[in-house]
């Protein structure tokens, strides 16, 4: 099978590529700035939010799967209109289509949501993950739509790197304790898209972990996990702050996980498990 990732070089795109080349897959991935070393993947320098280069990448490949991780948080054109881009040009050639979607679709209001909730985005990035969505669910109803919350490996994520920073002293900030997510392991995340690719199944479908943590209790995990010291990581509230966005929002993954085989495990079991101060 032919896959193209787009956004290879990131975080969760890089992870997709590396499992598909596992799997005997052959594998193209999208670059904005440098490449990945992955070798055995085929890279090429793509901005998302140029149509006509989408469109000519895509029809040079003819990829069976098209995998759309690719991640620009503070641009709307990357993240509304480039996801639609990629979606017009895996359409035209009849690829099976998997978009990466976020939990910051949401406000937070609920709390809880399935895959049956409706977006009510509180920030610009949300509001262009949610108008992607439609965009996508319009140009093709066959796609998987693949809500996920924070993501979480073994030392490469930015929250991985903000802790350390942190820990160290590098930076100077805090880790809120009011601000509560459900993390997911890269590998997990990963597999359960891939999963889903090779499916029948088409729309909303909610990847995460099944335990909800604050951002503190997911800096003290990491830093427990890697031998850091987890007093020197400060907290505070984000009530007490005038950030934008959802403070608590928590993906319920219950259809999703009736449909997979891939285990979506939990921050304390893949960080190591904690039995003090934990979020019911």
């Amino acid at each position: 099978m032919r896959v193209l990732v787009v956004g290879g070089s990131g975080f969760l795109g890089r992870e997709v590529a590396r499992q598909s080349l596992a799997a005997g897959h052959q594998v193209a991935a999208t670059y904005l700035t440098r490449p990945a070393d992955l070798a055995g993947t085929t890279w090429h320098a793509v901005d998302i939010r140029d149509r006509r280069r989408v469109a000519d990448l895509v029809t040079e490949i003819e990829p069976d799967l098209v995998v759309n991780a690719a991640f620009q948080k503070a641009d709307w054109t990357s993240s509304a209109d480039g996801a639609a881009h990629v979606a017009i040009a895996a359409a035209s050639m009849a690829a099976r289509l998997v978009h990466v979607s976020s939990d910051a679709v949401f406000s937070g209001a609920a709390i809880r949501y399935d895959e049956t909730s409706l977006p009510d985005p509180t920030t610009p990035y949300g509001a262009a993950k949610a108008a992607a969505e439609t965009a996508i669910k319009a140009i093709s109803p066959t796609a998987v739509i693949a809500r996920t919350s924070l993501i979480i490996g073994d030392g490469g994520s930015v929250h991985e790197r903000r802790v350390h920073a942190l820990a160290t002293g590098r930076i100077t900030d805090v880790l809120f304790t009011d601000d509560v997510r459900c993390p997911v392991h890269v590998a997990d995340l990963a597999a359960a898209l891939l999963e889903l690719a090779a499916s029948d199944h088409a729309g909303i479908h909610h990847i995460a972990g099944t335990d909800a943590v604050s951002r503190h209790e997911l800096g003290t995990l990491i830093a427990r996990r890697d031998g850091l010291d987890t007093a020197a990581l400060p907290a505070g509230r984000r009530a007490d702050t005038n950030l934008p966005g959802p403070l608590d929002v928590r993906l319920d993954c219950a259809m999703t996980r009736q449909r997979l085989r891939t285990e979506l495990r939990g921050a304390r079991e893949f960080l190591g498990r904690r039995t003090v101060g934990a979020i019911e």
